[in-house]
């Protein structure tokens, strides 16, 4: 399943009892979740016991691969990652709707990949321990280039603030476009032209 080692694979359901009895949900909570989650598997469990070729890492030493069914394609965030606490090992989110899987993981904030196809959706193990690993799927599913030096949180971080420098400066284009007066046009200007020498 997803391109992983036979070896890895599990059959292990997970209860919504069990997670509504650990975090004490408020019925509003219980109701969130019951609407987006049908149903929570272990699907596979990577570890040096189930891929020898891989070495423990320093703060990874195992992941696990989860598979959500999902009620809906336009789930709230907020309930996968409430599951990121379930589990205090690294996870993988497999979310299924119908024919269709989009990868999740959490690495200092939620990072989702594409809905694609499940038979063509791969979770690819590349590196020599588990360290690495993990941050080569992180990077696969977010599509994240680490460049210049960076530690991937730190790039993680870096497209962040560029994302919201871009925002800031969409908003001020906008303003720019509806203002009629020449001085607050010459504001925005000057507001645009500073933001984009921090990019």
């Amino acid at each position: 399943m997803y391109g992983l080692p036979i070896s890895t694979e599990r059959k292990q359901q997970l209860s919504k009892k069990a997670i509504y009895a650990k975090f004490d949900l408020k019925p509003s909570q219980r109701e969130s979740f019951d609407t987006d989650i049908a149903r929570m598997d272990i699907v596979a469990v990577v570890s040096p016991a189930t891929v020898p070729a891989l070495g423990s890492g320093e703060e990874v030493t195992e992941l696990y691969v989860l598979a959500v069914q999902m009620k809906r394609k336009d789930y709230d965030a907020k309930n996968i990652l409430l599951l990121t606490r379930l589990i205090s090992q690294k996870i993988v989110f497999a979310l299924r709707y119908e024919r269709q899987t989009q990868f999740a993981v959490f690495h200092t904030k939620l990072i989702l990949s594409a809905w694609q196809l499940t038979e063509e959706a791969v979770l690819p193990l590349v590196g020599l321990n588990f360290d690495v690993v993990w941050e080569n799927i992180v990077k696969d599913i977010g599509r994240i280039e680490v460049a210049g030096g960076n530690t991937l949180t730190g790039q993680i971080a870096e497209d962040d603030r560029k994302a919201k420098l871009l925002a800031q400066i969409a908003t001020l284009e906008r303003k720019l476009a509806n203002e009629k007066q020449p001085r607050r046009k010459r504001e925005y200007f000057e507001q645009i032209k500073k933001l984009k020498e921090q990019i």
